[in-house]
């Protein structure tokens, strides 16, 4: 004989798959039918025609700038999320809660915003543009300004993807090893680094998808000039503009690549991390 809790739960048991099936539907209207269409678009007249696209002259220059953007942009935000982490979770100081802040700006700041700040800082008419053309400097329209506003949006993955491993980690080994004669340098090398390298190799892959796939701030400040200053997801929008629709599809079907490599290496890491934890 039922009991009511059994017929309750009867009644509740078509509950989780309601949801499972709506969540599957917005994913794929959002995501899954999209990035397919873009296969699909890229392949729709076979291989040959999807490979000569990739031999463009406009595209192979737009693929090597925003390479070039991102061997510049991950290695000094790495530098540079590593020192922030290093000081926001070892030390106490006035104004944490501050820094932390900023750090976050590029999270919740608007792309084209920040490109819009680099041109009031760095343009003609901006604060430092008189100087800049005095000593005949172009950071606007140019290459350092894609670097800074590349720089700027991928600013924030390493610190953020660094501290809380650091602050799990804690200070007793590194203080056992300067017990022991260790150097700052021998315990960041020998005992910080092997500690957190899952989290900062996470940051580093985040900080690269962003660099290579920004385009917002570097469409604001490069002025989107063919074969000078256009990214790749730069060339996208120009090619569909054009007309030239397998050139952006080819060029976009790059750029998802990209995406599905990220996102099979946060996979790895994750589940390495995940393995560490339970050792």
């Amino acid at each position: 004989m039922t009991t009511d809790k059994q017929i309750g739960r009867k009644k509740k048991s078509w509950i989780p798959g309601l949801l499972i099936g709506i969540a599957i539907a917005y994913l794929a209207l959002v995501q899954y039918i999209p990035a397919i269409n873009v296969f699909v678009q890229a392949f729709k007249n076979g291989v040959g025609p999807f490979l000569s696209n990739l031999n463009k002259a406009d595209f192979l220059h737009a693929a090597w700038l925003t390479l070039l953007l991102a061997l510049i942009s991950v290695p000094i935000n790495t530098v540079f999320g590593l020192c922030a982490a290093w000081a926001i979770a070892r030390y106490k100081f006035p104004g944490r809660a501050i820094v932390l802040s900023i750090i976050d700006l590029p999270f919740s700041i608007s792309p084209v915003v920040a490109g819009l700040m680099i041109v009031l800082l760095y343009g003609r008419n901006g604060w430092f543009g008189p100087w800049l053309q005095s000593h005949d400097i172009q950071i606007i329209f140019a290459f350092p300004g894609m670097v800074l506003a590349t720089a700027f949006v991928s600013m924030p993955f390493v610190a953020r993807e660094v501290i809380p491993v650091l602050e799990e980690f804690g200070k007793d080994q590194e203080e056992a090893a300067k017990t022991l004669g260790a150097n700052e340098w021998q315990i960041f090398w020998r005992v910080t680094l092997p500690s957190i390298r899952w989290g900062l190799l996470y940051g580093v892959i985040l900080t690269n998808a962003r660099a290579m796939g920004e385009f917002g701030a570097v469409s604001v400040v490069s002025g989107n000039i063919a074969s000078t200053t256009q990214s790749l997801p730069l060339f996208v929008e120009d090619a569909y503009k054009q007309y030239e629709t397998e050139a952006a599809f080819s060029a976009a079907v790059l750029l998802a690549l990209l995406a599905v490599v990220t996102l099979v290496l946060k996979e790895i890491l994750e589940r390495k991390t995940r393995i560490k934890d339970v050792e």
